[in-house]
């Protein structure tokens, strides 16, 4: 759950493949026992979070934090547990209410335990202008994206994502 945590707290604005993905994966070797939110959250209160992930912004640190406060807070402990939580939308809201998660986090944390959503990103926007969909809001250009999958007969994340490496040129 710390790699959760920190992955949808690290990532906005990151090369994900060159520069999080590996720090994401030493933490989770470096830091085992962060599997779980409260296994995170103990560590969090013993060691400095922008040392382990040798990534030095305040306010990347502080959003992983909080949604660590909050996770706990709610009783939300496994990878099992956030999945399950993710179906209330009073539970989305309260995501929403940590500095740094918007609508793309909270999509985006969905599918990192396993759910099927649109995360829209600057790269799911450049396809689509590229595409020719207007510049629209992130709710209406993620029913765009949700639409195609269901026409195409392909799983709205897996869609996402294949747009996602496309455009980022991920390996």
């Amino acid at each position: 759950m710390g790699a959760v945590i920190c992955d949808v707290s690290f990532q906005p604005r990151c090369k994900y493949e060159e520069t999080l993905r590996p720090r994401l994966l030493h933490l989770q070797l470096s830091w085992p026992d962060a599997r779980t939110v409260r296994g995170f959250q103990r560590r969090l209160v013993t060691e400095d979070l922008a040392v382990a992930m040798k990534f030095n912004h305040a306010q990347k640190v502080a959003t992983a934090h909080a949604i660590t406060d909050l996770l706990a807070a709610h009783g939300v402990d496994t990878r099992e547990d956030l999945h399950t939580w993710l179906d209330r939308q009073a539970n989305r809201a309260a995501l929403r209410t940590v500095k740094g998660v918007g609508p793309k986090s909270i999509d985006y944390i969905g599918n990192l335990v396993g759910r099927s959503h649109v995360a829209v990103d600057v790269h799911l926007r450049a396809f689509a202008v590229d595409a020719g969909v207007p510049d629209l809001p992130y709710d209406q250009l993620r029913a765009v994206y949700e639409e195609a999958a269901a026409l195409l007969g392909h799983d709205k994340g897996a869609l996402e994502h294949a747009v996602w490496r496309h455009r980022s040129k991920a390996p």
